[in-house]
């Protein structure tokens, strides 16, 4: 058997004090998660973040920076290599969403903390901490 990394992109959107996220339904439980999916084929890894963003929430954004590149094991066995983007807000483009997605909600990161046992997975706040840290890091890393 081939071991395959399944290549995702997330993307912050903070508004203020709050930050753009989704609840959706991943494995029959209803979760919170930022702005995420996987990278389509012939798709940068920029234009994913786009896509997925306006897919799951409405929201046409500006793709600012890089906020972290990470790798996680999750509990079912696969390994999950997310790109995660800090992006500015442009405009809501429509209210259709994608299948799955219940709502979309601005939480700030102490409301987000008090949803720890339903967020979709730890690298939600961890993106989040990592961008409240400073992290940033130009788009020209992408090659």
């Amino acid at each position: 058997m081939t071991w395959s990394p399944h290549i995702t992109v997330a993307t912050i959107v903070p508004d203020g004090d709050r930050f753009l996220l989704v609840e959706e339904w991943a494995d029959n439980l209803l979760v919170f998660n930022q702005p995420a999916g996987h990278l389509d084929p012939d798709e940068s890894l920029i234009e994913a973040a786009i896509r997925e963003t306006r897919e799951e929430t409405g929201w046409q954004i500006q793709v600012r920076s890089i906020v972290g590149i990470y790798l996680l094991k999750a509990a079912n066995g696969v390994t999950y290599h997310r790109t995660c983007f800090l992006a500015d807000p442009v405009s809501q483009t429509t209210k259709e969403l994608d299948h799955g997605i219940e709502r979309i909600v601005w939480m700030t990161r102490a409301e987000i903390q008090s949803h720890n046992d339903r967020l979709r997975s730890p690298l939600v706040i961890q993106c989040i901490d990592d961008y409240l840290a400073g992290q940033d890091f130009p788009l020209s890393m992408l090659r």
